[in-house]
């Protein structure tokens, strides 16, 4: 058997991650380029991480630097297979007990839209953007995340493709919708033995009925949030809408709360905020049917659209007749606002991070280097996690808002050796980290390595 080619290593403790994917790699170039473009989107940010600046050269005349052709040639010509590099980020984050899955967390759906110019990239069509609050041409990708109080992890994206890149529109057999292709994502992470307390989503989501009838009918639990205003037969005098259903509840303040009960809820930097949470009914959903109409509020008597949450989900509530007979153990009102506030890391971190490591940034126009860019990543962002300080608290117990209060775990990554290198301001705390705080950036000596070669 001839021996493997060795390839030049990555800096610090970069290059004991990026060895455990050589084995997906069949070449030694191929495996040169994983290192050098995981190195350059773990660079500190100065300009955005297109080629050029990821091999360190100059924008527009250093594009045919010879490190940054190699980088092209790489992303966008070279045989190999993005899901297979996937495949052993996932197997690593299972493996290493601060990262791996647990029950208590939840799988999270979400899309992002970045602007593209042009019509020649793959995927690009003038699409709404939820960030930007417009629509624009842009490349969208639907995505999941697992997600605890502690941590996240993305697992799988996939771009969405607009109808006009298809001969006959939305009725061509290969045209999928965002809330398509979101189940299809998260059956691949409960084949890939991923494992969650729910499937959650915002209302983007949550007020497909074909989307949570896909979960319901693959025994997949979820808690989903639904628009105010979403409309829902009924007879005349009866709610039409989450908020109508709201508004129907007695409150007669905090002495008398009626059916709404109170939840503490503890944030990272130390403060609590009371929420009140109650049953509702709506047409045929309510506390013991198939599906339960759940709202979580600041103000029960003004229902503040800022801080009020409308949720559906089939987790049985306790004591109830569907208890016995659903898969799923039953969760009571606590239970439901802990696991649909987890989905805050999408909002407070996880776009913000990508941002940082250049998830927008890429300038190829194929499927296949899109998606290439993002599983690269990926690797990215899971190194982040590998490389930051150990992870406090085992995944299990529960502070009194109903989250896992964190303390020191006990165990560390098994990449962590060098956590001395990296950035000392890496989110801790026993509640969700701030924004950017645990990828702002790694190893100061990587950043004079990251020269074009």
């Amino acid at each position: 058997m001839t021996k493997r080619v060795a390839c030049p290593p990555a800096p610090g403790p970069l290059e004991d991650y990026a060895a455990r994917f050589d084995d997906v790699f069949s070449a030694v170039a191929q495996r040169r380029g994983f290192r050098e473009y995981l190195t350059g989107l773990l660079a500190p940010r100065d300009r955005n991480k297109t080629l050029t600046c990821l091999a360190g050269a100059e924008p527009v005349v250093g594009a045919q630097h010879p490190a940054v052709q190699r980088l092209q040639f790489f992303l966008s010509e070279s045989v190999w297979d993005p899901e297979k590099v996937n495949a052993r980020r996932l197997e690593l984050l299972r493996a290493d007990p601060a990262t791996a899955p647990h029950p208590g967390g939840v799988l999270v759906v979400d899309d992002s839209g970045d602007r593209k110019d042009g019509t020649a990239t793959a995927h690009v069509g003038r699409q709404w953007l939820g960030r930007y609050g417009k629509t624009d041409n842009a490349v969208v990708t639907v995505s999941t995340l697992w997600a605890d109080e502690r941590v996240y992890s993305p697992l799988h994206a996939r771009p969405y493709t607009p109808a006009q890149h298809f001969p006959t529109g939305k009725s061509d057999p290969g045209f999928r919708t965002k809330p398509q292709i979101a189940v299809d994502l998260v059956r691949r992470a409960a084949v890939a033995g991923v494992v969650f307390r729910a499937v959650v989503a915002d209302c983007a989501y949550g007020d497909h009925d074909a989307f949570r009838g896909e979960l319901f009918a693959a025994d997949l639990p979820f808690v989903m949030a639904l628009k105010p205003h979403r409309g829902t037969w009924a007879y005349g005098p009866d709610a039409h809408t989450p908020l109508d259903a709201a508004r129907g509840l007695p409150w007669n303040g905090p002495r008398r709360p009626g059916p709404w009960k109170a939840i503490r809820r503890t944030f990272r930097d130390g403060h609590t905020a009371t929420w009140w949470a109650a049953e509702a009914r709506l047409g045929c959903w309510g506390p013991d049917g198939v599906i339960r109409l759940v709202i979580a509020t600041t103000d029960p008597a003004r229902l503040p659209a800022t801080s009020t949450w409308y949720l559906a989900t089939n987790l049985p509530r306790p004591g109830s007749t569907r208890e016995a007979d659903s898969p799923h153990p039953a969760a009571d009102l606590t239970e439901l606002v802990r696991i649909y506030g987890i989905r805050n890391w999408i909002e407070q971190s996880y776009k913000q991070v990508k941002d940082e490591l250049g998830w927008a940034d890429f300038q190829v126009r194929s499927d296949l280097a899109i998606r290439r860019h993002q599983t690269l990543v990926f690797c990215a962002f899971s190194f982040c996690w590998a490389s930051t300080h150990a992870l406090e608290k085992p995944p299990g117990q529960e502070d009194a808002g109903g989250g896992h209060d964190r303390r020191e775990r006990g165990c560390r990554s098994s990449l962590s050796t060098d956590t001395a290198a990296l950035a000392g301001d890496t989110a801790r705390g026993p509640r969700l980290a701030d924004p950017l705080d645990h990828a702002a950036a790694l190893l100061a000596r990587m950043v004079s390595e990251t020269t074009a070669r």
